[in-house]
């Protein structure tokens, strides 16, 4: 198996951040940068995809709730 190309960066992160990939890195037996790359490419995939976020769906659905009547009235 080929090893991976990676290339270096130098980036910032809270202290927070950086201390739970430390612990999920450390918990699974993992790389620091795997679980980093892998954080990385979740990202990614999130912003790529076309579909509503869980708060603009819950809001959605609230409106619905409260004014099902209207909209019904409205889509006459």
């Amino acid at each position: 198996m080929a090893t991976p190309i990676r290339e270096k960066f130098s980036s910032q992160a809270s202290p927070e951040v950086l201390s739970a990939l430390r612990q999920i890195a450390e918990s699974q037996g993992r790389q620091f940068q795997a679980v980093l790359d892998e954080a990385l490419r979740d990202y990614i995939d999130r912003q790529q995809k076309e579909r509503p976020r869980r708060h603009v769906v819950s809001a959605f659905a609230a409106s619905l709730e409260e004014f099902d009547a209207l909209y019904t009235e409205l889509a006459k």
